[in-house]
């Protein structure tokens, strides 16, 4: 809902993208003297009328003000044990995903570390990280060195959740309860990283036959 004769709303690139101007119209609110309370409060009447008002996914709206110089840093660069992590967003059809948000956290070895990036026209990005360790399993026991990963991207109304586990990890992994909670091997494949030069590859597939295991929160 926008307010009439809001300066703004020429420049709103939601209201823009709505190429018919009735349909832009029945974003905006109406001034009403019925509602409105002259001493302390302006009222306006907000229709919703179902096939009539446009609707919108979520986003993505991050690309305003979500990223910040450095959020691809999730442990500052010379950390022992850095490693860059890269790889793709890609949909069902192995196309890129130019528009999606990726963020990772983790316990440790920098306190907590948060790392963030939006993929670019290749769907690609890139996370400075490092292996956080063994991380203490609900209910007590041992999870494998793993990140906690968020997908953001246009269609998802909510984001998507799934972990980076390290390759030379395979004791820990064989051993982790997430993983094993997955039987398929090629699906559980899909939550460990692959060695490349320089680092890292973690390709994650939104659809599709190579669907990344994604959790449930």
């Amino acid at each position: 809902m926008y307010f009439p004769g809001d300066p703004l709303l020429d420049h709103d690139p939601i209201t823009a993208s709505v190429p018919d101007p009735a349909g832009r119209g029945r974003l905006v609110a109406r001034w009403s003297a019925e509602v409105t309370e002259p001493d302390w409060a302006l009222g306006y009447v907000f229709d919703i009328v179902l096939g009539g008002t446009p609707s919108q996914t979520v986003g993505p709206f991050f690309t305003i003000a979500l990223p910040w110089a450095g959020a691809a840093e999730a442990v500052p660069p010379g950390t022992a044990g850095a490693v860059r992590i890269s790889g793709r967003v890609l949909d069902g059809a192995g196309e890129p995903v130019a528009d999606a948000l990726v963020e990772t956290w983790q316990t440790g070895p920098v306190a907590d570390a948060f790392g963030q990036c939006a993929t670019g026209a290749d769907g690609g990005f890139a996370i400075l990280t490092a292996n956080p360790g063994p991380q203490p399993a609900p209910g007590g026991g041992v999870e494998a060195p793993h990140l906690d990963v968020s997908v953001f991207a246009r269609g998802l109304l909510h984001r998507l959740v799934t972990r980076i586990y390290f390759p030379d990890e395979a004791e820990a992994n064989a051993a982790d309860p997430v993983l094993r909670s997955i039987p398929d091997p090629a699906a559980r494949a899909t939550l460990v990283a692959v060695p490349e030069e320089g680092g890292l590859r973690f390709d994650i597939h939104l659809q599709g036959d190579d669907e990344t295991v994604f959790l449930e929160l």
